[in-house]
């Protein structure tokens, strides 16, 4: 399984420009309503610096590259926990990546993100996205499954643990603030972070 890294950051980057006032409108019900802007802007970044590097394009020098630039233009808590993940990623991923490299390069970049953000599963976070897609992967590289079975599965788990987050209270992040006013309202991060996995999914070559 190759998953090309530089389509991965255009793609996420695309999904992300078509999402972003839906991000932004999540972000206002519990958050500080700039998550859509936020994330636009550093996936702008993103591409237009793949498109001026002159550098290699392997998928961990895209990732790092990527990485750098998302700490760097994004606010909030989004641009260090993206690129926490894209760094952790890159330093893990090895060429010529297989599924079983490619998953456990995505779970180093969760580990990073719940390293840095000191969240859990079910605190209301990306964490509720990447989390469940992190261990579908490891399930189907354990299974044997093909590389888009495998990438499917990871979608659909990342997705379904997004639409978990409409029912939990927050616990980290501004959205703790709100206590049991938090309920009821789908994640920001966690959407955005589906999207990630998506773009993996639509990156696979």
């Amino acid at each position: 399984m190759t998953v090309d890294a530089a389509a991965w950051v255009r793609g996420f980057a695309a999904l992300v420009d078509a999402h972003a006032h839906e991000l932004t409108a999540l972000d206002a019900a519990i958050g500080d309503a700039d998550h859509g802007t936020n994330m636009q802007r550093g996936m702008s970044a993103a591409v237009a610096a793949l498109d001026d590097s002159d550098a290699g394009g392997t998928a961990a020098e895209v990732c790092k590259q990527t990485a750098m630039v998302l700490i760097r233009t994004v606010g909030g808590a989004s641009g260090p926990l993206y690129g926490t993940f894209f760094l952790r990623f890159a330093g893990a991923i090895q060429p010529d990546t297989e599924t079983a490299d490619f998953a456990r390069a995505f779970r180093a970049g969760l580990d990073g993100v719940i390293a840095r953000g000191k969240a859990e599963l079910g605190d209301k976070t990306m964490i509720d996205a990447l989390s469940p897609a992190a261990d579908a992967l490891d399930k189907q590289v354990a299974a044997g499954a093909a590389p888009a079975e495998a990438l499917d599965a990871a979608v659909a788990a990342a997705e379904s643990g997004r639409d978990a987050t409409t029912s939990l209270l927050a616990r980290k992040g501004r959205a703790s603030y709100l206590g049991e006013r938090s309920v009821g309202h789908q994640d920001p991060g966690a959407t955005s972070a589906a999207l990630l996995v998506l773009a993996a999914r639509q990156a696979l070559r």
